[in-house]
């Protein structure tokens, strides 16, 4: 069923009030926001154009009441659309003064308690200003003090409500349907960026919004990198294609990808499917609330490591995921994130094989109160051939 888009007006009260007790504990006045994700999270700004680099955008959460908008005058119209009421504008661009003052008056009208502002400034965060405007608004704020809040706030926002769950199973399941629908369009002869293009008109069809993420690799027995093309190769007898995409639907991703072989598949290649095919149900099987992320890494490097891996290069085996690609967490062997139910995440295991050949399998999942679901259709127990 196509889920609602949007969402309600309580929840975003909800947002704001689980923001204003992390601003309690932190002992700050505010929460500055800057980023797109951020903005949309707590107001429902939902606008591509943010792909334009010229203009900064503003969101502060007050300690109490609604969140107040310090944005563009060329987002009025859209900003008055969501729940937000207090839209501060200003004629951008203007380099030598883009929203700082502004934006600075906007802080010294906040009730201040703690004489203390927050803003993401740590891991998996950045500033969508100039570096030198934050500077200038620390300058113009000499009694304000500002800290940094990532990780709270990644925090906040990795459990999802019913809500969000509801549209990232969507896009989850429409984009299990493409995947299984792409035979139909893929044969050898045909280049990987045909095929590709194949799949996002497909997706575009079955309902997603977009698809901002969809990379190939495919090589003889397999493939080397994951993250460059797709190319103009030529798909031939014998080779392995994976496709990973993160589309979107309602501005929520899904991030998962699949193997396929054409006309034949060697041994190793299939070996090396099924070992992370069953890495990956090793992870599905440690995940639950009370887990870490470091649980569900040992459990599935356990079984790559038997499988013979001749190594990992990619980092880490799996995501949060959400309204970006890539959320916090990481699951890795030391990053000890303890799961709680409505957590989405990735299980992603990978592994080398048959000198330097990769091999990667993705799932996304949601946590609940007794374990994990599958929010994309399980790929094939065996490695699918084509032709």
């Amino acid at each position: 069923m196509l889920p609602i888009r949007g969402f309600s007006e309580s929840e975003f009260e909800s947002r704001t009030e689980c923001a204003q007790s992390l601003m309690r504990n932190l002992e700050v006045d505010a929460i500055l926001l800057t980023t797109e994700p951020q903005v949309r999270y707590f107001s429902g700004f939902l606008t591509q154009f943010w792909l334009s680099p010229t203009r900064p955008w503003f969101l502060l959460i007050p300690a109490s009441g609604k969140p107040l908008a310090v944005i563009p005058g060329i987002g009025l119209a859209g900003m008055k659309q969501t729940w937000i009421d207090d839209i501060r504008c200003w004629s951008s661009p203007q380099p030598k003064d883009d929203g700082v003052s502004l934006l600075g008056q906007s802080i010294k009208d906040l009730q201040r308690r703690f004489g203390r502002v927050a803003v993401p400034l740590g891991v998996e965060s950045y500033l969508r200003m100039p570096a030198i405007d934050f500077q200038r608004l620390q300058a113009s704020l000499p009694n304000i003090e500002f800290i940094d809040c990532s990780e709270s706030l990644l925090q906040l926002c990795s459990v999802k409500s019913e809500a969000e769950i509801e549209k990232i199973r969507y896009v989850c399941e429409l984009t299990s349907d493409s995947f299984d629908a792409l035979p139909e369009f893929a044969s050898i002869g045909n280049n990987e960026r045909d095929i590709v293009k194949q799949m996002r008109i497909d997706l575009l069809n079955r309902g997603a919004d977009s698809t901002p993420y969809i990379v190939s690799a495919s090589g003889p027995g397999g493939y080397g990198d994951i993250i460059m093309g797709p190319s103009d190769r030529v798909i031939g007898d014998g080779d392995i294609l994976i496709i990973d995409t993160g589309t979107v639907f309602d501005g929520y991703f899904c991030d998962f990808d699949r193997n396929y072989a054409f006309a034949q598949a060697s041994d190793q290649a299939k070996r090396a499917y099924e070992t992370v095919f069953q890495s990956t149900e090793a992870g599905f099987a440690a995940a639950r609330p009370g887990a870490t992320t470091s649980d569900i890494w040992r459990a599935m490097w356990s079984v790559l490591e038997k499988g013979e891996t001749e190594g990992n290069d990619v980092g880490r085996m799996g995501h949060g995921l959400g309204a970006q690609l890539t959320e916090w967490p990481s699951i890795t062997s030391d990053d000890d994130t303890r799961l709680a139910a409505g957590m989405v995440i990735t299980l992603e295991p990978g592994m080398s094989y048959d000198d330097g050949k990769l091999m990667v399998h993705e799932e996304n999942i949601l946590i609940t109160e007794s374990g994990a679901s599958l929010l994309t259709k399980r790929a094939a127990e065996e490695l699918p051939v084509i032709g």
